[in-house]
């Protein structure tokens, strides 16, 4: 174990045992992966051209898809909503009451698990289990209750186009789903199916993104929130946009005032290659994905990726010979792809000590690999170095639709598990924004930056209730773009708000 004291946190770190030729692998990686405020501008004003493309195009690299959520929250509105939420691991079925107090909410959940095997099996199979979990749910909370309807927001967070809000073709599975006979179709009929065969007392209202949810979720608590964010295992954008600056809806001669929430699904910025500045690390990474040439921005900032890149450096170091490094180690375990996460980078950034002795155990736990001290230094540099990129190419998306919008404050709800718990994300994002957007020393002093990037509230539970409740509002008030059948949502309005709130 490498010797030196141990000492709280805020440690230093010292480059004053490193050898030269490891000093100089060093500053290559810095060269590589640094990216100053001048690159930052340079890829947000070509980020907001990619904006407005896919506004005006459906074949654009950005999809900017049309949601046909077409108001924010106003913290008033009321009732109780079903909320079912598709994850890769587990579903959540969420029953959310919208209290009489303004902007509050009471919520009931349950998980349950998603069978490996449902993920490759048949359509059928898949929507048979959700609707069974769907009445589980309301057997067990309502038992012999008698139900009229129950509105549902659906959270499909897989890329799916919709030109309604109830319904949705799916472009393709991601999370590890691949089954057959989905993809290309409209997802909504088999799985009301589903429901009617078992009786149940659900009305699909609104198929949701789970970014476009934590945008709404978020903002019914806070008033000044314009836009949600994920940054996780991948990353996406939703914000509310103006129908007269969506070209490529213009043949709906909708109001040019009226608001639509946009899921950008802005993973995909220059897939051409134009702007980011990707390392030959980024490129293998992109060649032997599953979709290479797809998803350029994401592969550099998103959780699941991360590690991978990681992983690449430390091979390359070691194969390239210009230093010693893991000298006469065994390295079988670091040639394996993907085995490395962001959460092993994180806890590399928040090793406290002095002698990096918890970066030590990590590589030899995860590894089999013991570092030297220099090495060590090395690996605190190169993971503080990719989260860095990470945290502050992410701020060029919030920064391009601010720019877009002509917006000099708002904040933006964000939620994923990068955001959430990397350390010091949140704080390199901010330093970006504020260079990006030329923000003097003292704007914002004493009152947090002009645009904030905050925790978002629960978008897939509470969100997809909100945007099923909002649905039904202005399907009372005759607004019915983007509804399929505005007769059947008329009814289920009315159920709704005859429908007591559960105890």
């Amino acid at each position: 174990m490498p010797s030196g004291a141990r000492r709280t946190p805020s440690r230093k770190g010292s480059m004053v045992d490193v050898p030269k030729d490891m000093l100089d692998q060093i500053k290559k990686l810095e060269d590589l992966f640094i990216v100053d405020g001048q690159k930052l501008k340079e890829v947000t004003n070509q980020f907001v051209s990619e904006l407005v493309r896919g506004l005006g195009q459906n074949d654009a690299t950005i999809p900017m898809n049309p949601t046909w959520c077409m108001a924010f929250p106003d913290g008033n509105e009321t009732g109780t909503f079903l909320a079912l939420d598709m994850g890769g691991t587990n579903m959540r079925v969420c029953e959310v009451t919208l209290t009489e107090e303004k902007g509050e909410f009471d919520i009931i959940q349950s998980k349950y698990r998603m069978p490996e095997e449902l993920k490759t099996g048949t359509a059928d199979e898949l929507w048979a289990y959700v609707a069974d979990c769907l009445q589980q749910f309301i057997e067990y909370h309502h038992g012999d209750e008698k139900i009229e309807q129950l509105p549902l927001g659906f959270t499909f967070s897989y890329p799916a186009t919709q030109e309604y809000i109830d319904h949705g073709i799916l472009q393709r599975w991601t999370k590890g789903f691949d089954i057959d006979g989905v993809e290309g179709k409209d997802v909504v009929p088999p799985f009301e199916a589903a429901l009617a065969e078992r009786g149940l007392p659900i009305k699909l209202t609104a198929l949701v993104n789970d970014t476009t949810g934590t945008m709404i979720a978020s903002a019914y608590t806070d008033p000044l929130m314009r836009i949600g964010c994920i940054f996780g295992t991948g990353c996406n954008a939703a914000y509310m946009e103006d129908c007269g600056s969506i070209p490529k809806i213009a043949h709906m001669n909708l109001d040019a005032s009226l608001p639509m929430a946009i899921n950008c699904e802005y993973g995909a910025f220059d897939n051409e290659h134009k702007v980011l500045p990707r390392t030959p690390y980024d490129i293998i990474i992109d060649k032997e994905s599953p979709r290479p040439g797809q998803q350029a921005f994401e592969k550099m900032i998103a959780g699941l990726y991360l590690g991978e890149i990681f992983r690449l450096v430390l091979l390359d170091l070691h194969q390239n010979h210009e230093c010693d490094f893991f000298a006469g180690q065994d390295i079988s375990k670091l040639k394996k792809a993907y085995s490395l996460d962001a959460g092993f980078l994180a806890a590399i950034e928040e090793d406290p000590f002095e002698n990096l002795s918890e970066t030590y155990d990590l590589m030899q736990n995860k590894l089999s690999i013991s570092c030297t001290k220099p090495e060590l230094e090395l690996l605190r540099r190169l993971a503080e170095l990719i989260g860095t990129r990470a945290a502050r190419l992410s701020a060029c998306g919030v920064a391009a639709i601010c720019k877009h919008k002509g917006w000099e404050t708002c904040h933006v709800g964000a939620d994923g598990s990068v955001f959430n718990k990397y350390p010091h994300f949140k704080i390199r994002g901010a330093q970006a924004l504020k260079e990006i957007l030329d923000w003097p020393e003292n704007k914002g002093k004493g009152k947090g930056d002009p645009i904030e990037i905050l925790p978002a509230e629960d978008g897939s539970g509470v969100g997809a209730a909100l945007i099923a409740a909002l649905t039904l509002k202005r399907v009372q008030q005759g607004q019915n773009a983007g509804i399929r059948d505005p007769e059947a949502m008329k009814k289920a309005a009315a159920l709704a708000s005859k429908a007591k709130p559960s105890k």
